[in-house]
């Protein structure tokens, strides 16, 4: 297949997932806020998970509510928003709209005129829920429509490839940013004198932030159902990091990057970055990372997830 509808394809998937993510983002944050004491999380993190913090502070003093809200739904000029990702998908899948089945390429366009003319609603707290709803059913089904009526060619297989790293590129955004301030309190409360009981039940306001690091993932109900324990930070991080089967975890992504490009050509490159983070993932001590040193772990695996990005782009796309 022609290099530039593999690219194409690539970067529609990664956008419509980015488009999905950053709404259940916003939306979960905003749920949270509701459940914790004023003024102790806020809507920085948002920032950081999205990637988007140093183009934010170019242009605003101040973060709030609404300046974060503007920037994560509507800024065109931030590739991470809303709006700006599905009109990239929008736009690779315009040249392309004969590789994939006509109802994907109607959805797209659909859900992107509906952000475009619904800003003003999604800003506001009265409209916000229901446009992220929109938003997030959207992108649903778009990925839905190109998995049961799009051929599994190679064109779909790159598909697979766009919408898994952006997958676990944000999955590792996530545990980064929101379990920093999570497991630093931790210890801190650890090292302090604390009967059983109270050490088994924890911080309630922990527990209600680790359910939401779940809940942006849409993983919350899975992990219920494969933990079985209440919910825990090294436990989260384990289940995020290492669970072979829920869609959003990295190992689970890295095992989808694997399959998707096993009968593609030229894949030496590509599976070996993938290989060397599914050891890393493996050798992983989540209970000794939760303590110290997942920081650099993220960021070791961010740094894999750029090089499989890379491989894919000088083996696949450099030829556009």
């Amino acid at each position: 297949m022609l290099s530039r509808v593999a690219q194409n394809v690539y970067w529609m998937a990664r956008y419509i997932e980015r488009a999905e993510d950053t709404a259940r983002l916003i939306s979960v944050n905003d749920i949270l806020l509701l459940d914790l004491p004023k003024n102790s999380l806020g809507w920085a993190p948002l920032l950081f998970m999205s990637g988007g913090q140093d183009q934010f502070f170019e242009n605003n003093a101040e973060v709030n509510e609404l300046n974060v809200i503007q920037f994560l739904v509507g800024d065109r000029k931030h590739s991470g928003s809303i709006l700006s990702a599905l009109s990239f998908a929008r736009e690779n899948l315009r040249t392309t709209r004969d590789v994939v089945p006509r109802e994907a390429w109607e959805q797209i366009n659909t859900l992107y005129m509906y952000v475009r003319d619904h800003l003003v609603i999604g800003m506001s707290r009265r409209g916000r829920h229901e446009f992220l709803r929109r938003i997030l059913h959207g992108s649903q089904q778009i990925t839905g429509l190109l998995a049961g009526t799009m051929s599994h060619t190679h064109a779909y297989d790159f598909v697979r490839l766009g919408r898994n790293l952006e997958r676990a590129d944000m999955t590792t955004r996530i545990v980064d940013v929101r379990s920093a301030n999570l497991l630093i309190g931790q210890s801190q409360v650890q090292s302090q004198p604390t009967n059983a009981e109270q050490e088994q039940e924890g911080n309630p306001f922990d527990n209600i932030q680790w359910m939401s690091v779940l809940k942006s993932l849409g993983a919350y109900q899975m992990y219920r159902q494969q933990v079985r324990l209440r919910v825990r930070g090294p436990d989260v991080l384990r289940f995020l990091l290492q669970d072979p089967h829920f869609p959003r975890s990295v190992l689970h992504c890295q095992k989808e990057l694997e399959i998707s490009l096993k009968d593609l050509p030229k894949n030496d490159g590509p599976m070996e970055c993938i290989a060397k983070m599914k050891q890393q993932l493996a050798d992983a001590k989540i209970t000794e990372l939760a303590s110290e040193g997942l920081h650099e772990f993220i960021d070791e695996l961010q740094i894999g997830l750029g090089a499989i990005h890379d491989q894919l782009v000088t083996t696949y796309f450099d030829h556009v």
